[in-house]
């Protein structure tokens, strides 16, 4: 749906359609559009309207409940738009790379999944179509999959975002809108804000070699390889900054290694929501040097998959085909984090404490009881003062698991003898720390596994929890 109009036309927003999903109560879900001067927004439910601005109507909605359908009316004098088939649930954001970008049809299992789509008609999905822009644009510049409902266009949307909503729906029981807007290989900060990037210490402007001067560009033909924009914040312009009038319950974001070397986090979209319990469910493949939730970031956390490696995927292997294990994962959190369910176990074990135990061994006592297979090469500690050829330097050495406890595991330190120093253990530090479902260190019962570390031994459990 074009955001332009014609002289007399009303219209809603790109990303508001037939069979969508708004977000239900307690929030109240916004609807806006374009229209002649003097067009006043009205629903089915009653509404608060805002002020128009260059023939832009905006109206809130008193909080609904979730369920549907329902047929939603704008009215002016002249004209009048309605979307039908329209329910209220609670609606995801799904950003980032490629993994994120993978589509249904790619993935294990993918006929059956797409058969058992049809069971779900409450879980509609919406997907952004690929477009960059050097300024914020107030709506979507095109839409790639209008809202649908399954199995429509199913086969062709992100297969971690449908199978993430549909695991929510078979514990909520009511309706889940999934929007998709992601694009491969693409660094974090050009979904970020300039503002967000002068607030981490980054250059918020576009000045990057291969910087050219655009109003706006689509991208029609990008395949999973395609390498996706550099410059800036021209997604956060074109993919993000447009839905920020949408109510959404929160966003799960699948970042891979195209920020490796950065630290930067993508906050904007949270503090736009103007929803500070706004949960920001976030999975990365491989390991960052923080952890969630912390006091900055508390509703949000870290779903770990580098267990689910794929050395046989056709897609190369930084594309894995098991994304349900990857979204059951990302539920767990969405559930304990997002809903406040108690009991609900999202994180692996994680060291609450390292110490020297003996003159050849270190211990780690977890916050949990763990699942262990013994390893030679996944611990390491950084042992200092080792002679190589080139002199005495610092170096990561092997520590080998000795034994283990309920919630202890014992390394050995051999590799690093006195007088050297053991400074500091991480684990699982590598692109490929273990085979499928086979990494050392589980949850007790094997489904959460641990996240890799780098600590100190001075360590103990991680800020803020």
């Amino acid at each position: 749906m074009s955001s332009l109009i014609h002289k007399g036309e009303l219209r809603f927003a790109s990303y508001y359609g037939d069979h969508m999903v708004l977000q239900k109560s307690p929030e109240r879900a916004v609807l806006w559009g374009r229209g002649p001067e003097g067009a006043e927004g009205a629903a089915t439910e009653e509404a608060e309207e805002a002020p128009e601005s260059r023939g832009i109507w905006r109206v809130a909605l008193d909080p609904v409940e979730a369920g549907g359908p329902y047929n939603v009316t704008a009215a002016a004098p002249s004209c009048a738009a309605t979307l039908t088939d329209v329910l209220f649930g609670d609606i995801w954001l799904c950003g980032g790379q490629s993994n994120m970008w993978l589509q249904m049809s790619k993935i294990f299992n993918a006929s059956k999944e797409l058969n058992r789509s049809r069971k779900y008609p409450h879980v509609r999905i919406f997907m952004a179509a690929l477009n960059l822009s050097e300024t914020e644009r107030t709506d979507l510049i095109q839409v790639e999959i209008p809202w649908s409902v399954p199995p429509a266009n199913v086969a062709q949307f992100s297969a971690v975002c449908w199978l993430f909503g549909r695991y929510l729906y078979r514990t909520l029981q009511y309706p889940i809108g999934l929007v998709e807007s992601c694009w491969g290989g693409t660094p974090v900060e050009v979904w970020s804000s300039s503002r967000a990037l002068q607030r981490c210490g980054l250059d918020g402007t576009n000045n990057s070699k291969d910087h050219q001067s655009f109003p706006y560009t689509y991208c029609k033909d990008c395949s999973l390889d395609s390498t996706g924009p550099k410059e800036n914040s021209v997604l956060w312009n074109a993919m993000i900054h447009p839905l920020l009038n949408m109510t959404v319950k929160g966003a799960i974001w699948y970042q891979e290694t195209s920020m490796d070397s950065k630290t930067s986090t993508l906050s904007t979209y949270q503090r736009g929501s103007k929803n500070e319990a706004f949960p920001n469910i976030r999975w990365h493949q491989t390991a960052d040097n923080g952890f969630v939730p912390n006091s900055r970031m508390r509703k949000t956390f870290m779903a770990v998959a580098l267990d689910l490696p794929d050395a046989r995927s056709p897609f190369g292997t930084i594309h894995p085909r098991d994304k349900q294990d990857v979204a059951r994962r990302l539920t767990l959190g969405a559930r304990a984090v997002a809903y406040n369910e108690k009991h609900v176990s999202f994180e692996g074990p994680f060291p609450k404490k390292l110490s020297v135990s003996a003159p050849m061994s270190v211990n780690i006592t977890y916050d949990q009881k763990v699942s262990v297979t013994p390893s030679k090469s996944i611990f390491e500690i950084f042992c200092s003062g080792v002679q190589t050829p080139y002199g005495t330097e610092p170096r990561w050495v092997e520590a080998p698991i000795m034994h283990w406890g309920p919630a202890t595991v014992q390394l050995s330190t051999s590799s690093c003898p006195l007088p050297h120093a053991v400074a500091a253990v991480r684990y699982a530090w590598r692109d490929w720390p273990c085979n499928f479902k086979a990494c050392a260190i589980y949850s007790a019962n094997r489904v959460l596994p641990a996240p890799p570390f780098d600590l100190p031994l001075s360590s103990r459990r991680k800020p803020g929890t």
